[in-house]
């Protein structure tokens, strides 16, 4: 059985991005959620841990994509005149949001 904080976890991963494609990118929506879920690979970094998963692991700060100065990187992503940086910012950024939520949550 799931639960909460998981059901919360990835549905702000995968169904709140198409809330903030839909909101900040207008008609391009579409190709915004597609970008923003393409930005799930930064979770890639996890297999640099050992354990590859730890369910009361904070990913902030752990991992090499999840620190400050990287996450800083994205939020000026957010800022690019190319749609497709900008998008892939959002999706980063939010994507730290909803780590960071789990950390608090577990």
């Amino acid at each position: 059985m799931l639960d909460f904080p998981t059901i919360l976890h990835y549905t702000m991963h995968f169904i709140a991005p198409a809330g903030l494609a839909l909101l900040f990118f207008g008609s391009r929506w579409k190709a915004a959620y597609g970008v923003m879920l393409a930005t799930m690979f930064v979770d890639l970094d996890h297999f640099l841990a050992t354990p590859i998963f730890d369910p009361v692991r904070c990913s902030i700060g752990f991992h090499p994509l999840h620190t400050q100065g990287v996450i800083a990187l994205y939020v000026l992503m957010m800022f690019s005149p190319n749609f497709y940086i900008r998008a892939a910012g959002f999706g980063l950024v939010f994507h730290m949001i909803t780590d960071y939520v789990n950390c608090l949550l577990v």
